[in-house]
């Protein structure tokens, strides 16, 4: 099963954290870099299909809206 955004969102601060504490030697280190990575992923691609399941259904609403994704 899939994880939400919320989830993935929630794993990524333990991530952080764990690494912020520098309690993780290099090559756990490097290892969570790459779990944090994938999830940014996901958590961007998450981000974009909301984005335009919003531009969808306000397109048919015939409103104009206009996203700038950075």
């Amino acid at each position: 099963m899939e994880k939400s955004f919320e989830e993935n969102m929630a794993d990524l601060e333990k991530i952080v954290e764990k690494l912020e504490n520098g309690d993780v030697n290099l090559d756990d280190a490097i290892e969570e870099f790459k779990k944090a990575m994938d999830l940014i992923k996901d958590c961007d691609s998450k981000l974009k299909n909301a984005e335009d399941t919003i531009a969808e259904i306000v397109g048919e609403n015939k409103e104009i809206i206009e996203f700038n994704s950075e």
